[in-house]
């Protein structure tokens, strides 16, 4: 019997998106077990809570059905993510590509991470043709301005994330 597949997915899934969902779908067919490692980002504000991140991918994860989500877990980090991937006895990071400007940056960390540990894999995975454009980034901004965001996040992330743009607006409202 052959090495177990344990795959880490990492993000800051701020919010978690369908393209999110798409890749996770895919790849824990490809591995034993897949670990989706929330990051704590320091260059990036995020919208939401490490916790409420969490919390948003274990309720989408319970969607995908009982066998899928047996091979998923989620957990949060913020360290380098070699040591992460070593912690949670993995051999591969999975990533995701939405279009040719996200490959030179993969590339890059791809590389970076190889010399940090050279004995896991990086994988990717190309985003399925209807998921390709949606970015979190871009669900935020559409949703700051109004827009529908329902078509790019499923009905339970799309009311969180209103929730929160919509007290977020209180607050600047209640501030000026």
């Amino acid at each position: 019997m052959g090495m177990e597949r344990i795959a880490v997915y990492p993000g800051t899934f701020d919010p978690v998106t369908n393209g999110h969902m798409d890749i996770i779908s895919r790849a824990v067919r490809l591995v034993d077990r897949l670990v989706i490692g929330v990051a704590v980002n320091i260059g990036k504000a995020p919208l939401f809570s490490l916790d409420e991140r969490v919390e948003m991918l274990e309720l989408e994860i319970v969607r995908l059905g009982g066998d899928v989500r047996d091979h998923i877990i989620v957990e949060p980090f913020k360290n380098l993510l070699m040591d992460f991937v070593v912690a949670q006895e993995g051999n591969m990071v999975v990533r995701g590509l939405r279009a040719v400007s996200d490959f030179e940056y993969e590339f890059q960390m791809a590389s970076m991470n190889a010399r940090l540990n050279d004995k896991i894999e990086t994988v990717f995975l190309m985003a399925s043709e209807r998921q390709q454009f949606i970015a979190s980034k871009l669900v935020k901004e559409i949703a700051h301005l109004n827009g529908d965001i329902s078509s790019f996040v499923s009905s339970e992330v799309h009311g969180r994330v209103k929730n929160k743009v919509n007290s977020s607006s209180r607050d600047d409202d209640a501030s000026k």
